[in-house]
């Protein structure tokens, strides 16, 4: 990255990242926007707290000279958790890293509306984005499809319980489907 667009993202560093935070939480309902915009406190609002330490990790990462993402990774995953869970379509749960592109330019463009960098920086800059557009969409999967595998498995034990009750199954409490995969699977999506 040329020390020039460098620089520049380092001065509108929290003027991006917040510009971003904001628009990550219009994603979300009125009332849950307004909550998590206005609650600062990590403990009582930890889903924000996490979202801002996320945004401020990736946007450091970015500005690396370095081409893998490897750092990025645990805050995307972190963020991506988050929405995995509360049931955002694929695209609109990693959507909110292409909101970067559009922010960082606007907060690069000079008064007469030219960017201050050059044409092929901004491009090596949205070719970073791109790949971690696709990172998050991959994260985004693993954690759904984790997330089906446990639900498949609360089913299945479920089941034999039932047909443990009606007395058409006596089997051994440690023969049940799932016991320990599930109270793994429990520690595994809370990490």
């Amino acid at each position: 990255m040329d020390t020039l667009l460098k620089n520049r993202l380092l001065e509108k560093r929290s003027e991006i990242l917040g510009r971003w935070f904001d628009a990550i939480l219009d994603t979300y309902p009125a009332d849950t926007a307004s909550f998590l915009k206005n609650q600062k406190d990590r403990f009582h609002n930890p889903v924000g707290y996490t979202i801002y330490e996320g945004i401020a990790g990736i946007f450091d990462e970015i500005i690396k000279e370095a081409g893998d993402f490897d750092g990025a990774s645990p805050f995307l995953d972190n963020i991506i958790r988050i929405r995995a869970i509360q049931d955002f379509a694929p695209s609109s749960a990693v959507s909110f890293v292409v909101l970067l592109k559009r922010i960082i330019r606007d907060e690069l463009k000079a008064a007469n509306g030219a960017f201050a960098v050059s044409s092929e920086e901004l491009s090596l800059l949205d070719s970073k984005i791109d790949n971690l557009v696709l990172l998050s969409f991959d994260i985004y999967m693993g954690c759904r499809e984790r997330l089906y595998e446990i639900k498949a498995n609360e089913v299945k034990r479920n089941t034999f319980r039932l047909l443990q009750r009606a007395k058409l199954i006596c089997e051994a409490q440690e023969d049940e489907p799932g016991l320990d995969d599930n109270n793994q699977e429990r520690k595994e999506v809370t990490k």
